[in-house]
């Protein structure tokens, strides 16, 4: 019998109370559920919660696949609906399923699964910012920062700073500016097989950048030093439903299909 750990997110109001309709679900469907953080035996997570809920079970349960039960906002990776737990369920039960491996990034010892960010320090001042890919200077960008995202987070941070979408098991990486003081700043698609370094240039008024990997920080990058981020050796495991269409989430969250049409 395949075994489940349910992840939820407790302050989501009535996620608790919805991850119990899941346990019952999941044992009416021949899952078992694990109890506790221990995974061992388990096979799946089912987390309930909202993105942000994802990339924490990603890092707390690595290599388990997991299966999002959307309870937050867009729910890219928590795609599936409350009203359409239990068919996904009865779809994992019996099999309806694949496992979609994601790309992840690796920086300070830290893994990233949506992105990495170097951020300007509290003074206000822009960073000046030099980025070379596989040991060629690329660029210098005079910015706020620079996100460097995986497909899959190229709907979070990277897109609200205006960086491309990625379908999500494209193998690539996107490096975004964040707020450039250029018009002609772009953002950049590159191999996933491309190594990153990012050197903090002195000048007058800055200070160290600030490092975040999924939004934690990392540590620091002081002026004249270089930064390696690279493809980390992790992925992440995400359940995808036979059902699953990537475009249909992107219409839906983005609201593509526009009814003024």
């Amino acid at each position: 019998m395949e075994k489940a750990v349910i992840f939820v997110n407790g302050a989501k109001p009535n996620a608790v109370a919805a991850a119990k309709r899941v346990a019952v679900c999941a044992e009416k469907a021949g899952i078992g559920i694990v109890e506790g953080q221990d995974a061992s035996g388990a096979s799946l997570v089912f987390v309930i919660g909202g993105d942000g809920t994802m990339l924490g079970a990603a890092h707390a349960y690595p290599g388990v696949p997991l299966l999002g039960l959307n309870f937050g906002s867009l729910g890219f990776l928590a795609d599936v609906e409350e009203r359409d737990f239990a068919k996904a369920i009865e779809d994992v039960a019996a099999g309806r399923y694949a496992v979609s491996e994601r790309l992840a990034l690796s920086v300070m010892g830290k893994t990233g699964f949506n992105e990495v960010v170097i951020s300007r320090g509290v003074s206000g001042h822009a960073a000046l910012l030099e980025l070379s890919v596989d040991g060629r200077f690329a660029a210098r960008f005079l910015a706020d920062g620079l996100a460097f995202s995986t497909p899959t987070g190229s709907t979070a941070y990277s897109l609200a700073a205006g960086g491309p979408i990625l379908l999500p098991e494209t193998r690539c990486f996107a490096v975004t500016p964040i707020c450039p003081h250029s018009l002609s700043s772009r953002p950049l698609v590159l191999p996933d097989t491309s190594s990153f370094n990012v050197r903090l240039e002195p000048r007058p008024g800055a200070e160290a950048a600030t490092v975040f990997a999924d939004g934690e920080r990392v540590g620091r990058l002081e002026a004249g030093v270089g930064l390696e981020i690279t493809r980390s050796a992790h992925t992440m495991r995400l359940v995808r439903l036979e059902s699953a269409d990537p475009f249909k989430t992107l219409s839906r969250k983005l609201g593509w299909a526009g009814s003024s049409f």
